[in-house]
């Protein structure tokens, strides 16, 4: 980021979508996190809509995500064998707070960081809950 530009918190649609498409551009190209959904997400304009849906319900509580986040990683693991583990959430993690940092600072931005931190705890947990019933 250019040192004269000053960041500024997340404030709207525009913003979340800057952060979904930075972010998933560095998934993308990472080399544990990159093969995994680069083989599943076969529409990346696609996702990315969908993305941006669900963080903005989840930042300014609007209505625009409908879909069920647990059951859509649960079908992830499964057709990866089963092979999602703590170290791939922590991965994502730190992406995610290090795109939020580079672009971003404010209340907004820190909700961001705090609901992805509780949101990958229960995903995984719902995952590895779902292993024992299939």
């Amino acid at each position: 980021m250019e040192n004269d530009q000053e960041k500024k918190d997340i404030i709207n649609r525009d913003d979340v979508s800057r952060l979904v498409t930075t972010f998933y551009g560095k998934i993308r190209k990472d080399d544990t996190l990159g093969p995994i959904f680069n083989t599943i997400i076969t529409n990346w304009e696609d996702h990315f809509e969908l993305l941006t849906d669900f963080w903005e319900t989840q930042l300014f509580l609007r209505r625009k995500y409908h879909g069920n986040p647990v059951i859509a990683h649960q079908k992830v693991d499964e057709k990866i064998g089963h092979s999602i583990t703590p170290e791939h959430f922590g991965l994502w993690l730190n992406l995610w707070f290090a795109t939020i940092d580079e672009l971003f600072e404010g209340e907004t931005a820190w909700i961001a960081k705090n609901r992805a931190q509780k949101m990958s705890t229960m995903l995984f947990m719902q995952i590895y809950q779902h292993r024992k019933k299939t």
